[in-house]
C-alpha cells in the first residue's frame, strides 16, 4: 500500500531544514518511493550533460534534486 501525503504536486511550500532553509517554491514532483519532493529553485546541483541531436555542445546543467518531505511544511498561499 502506497504512503499518503499531505504534500501534492502545485502546493507550496517553505524549505524548514538543510542549506535552503527559509526559501519557498512550489512542488514540481512528488517521490512517494523516496518519501521526497522536487521543488522549484531549491537544492540544486549542477549534472553533466552528454552532446545529443538537441543540444550540441552539451555541458552543464543545473537540476534541482529532491528534498526529504519532513524537511518542507504547507504554506498558505
Amino acid at each position: 500500500m502506497a504512503k499518503t501525503f499531505k504534500i501534492k504536486k502545485g502546493d507550496t511550500v517553505m524549505v524548514i531544514a538543510g542549506d535552503d532553509k527559509g526559501t519557498t517554491g512550489e512542488v514540481l514532483q512528488v517521490l512517494t518511493k523516496k518519501e521526497a519532493v522536487i521543488v522549484s529553485g531549491c537544492k540544486k546541483a549542477k549534472k553533466a550533460v552528454k552532446p545529443t541531436e538537441e543540444n550540441k555542445e552539451g555541458g552543464f546543467a543545473n537540476v534541482e534534486m529532491p528534498i526529504h518531505i519532513s524537511n518542507v511544511k504547507k504554506v498558505e498561499a
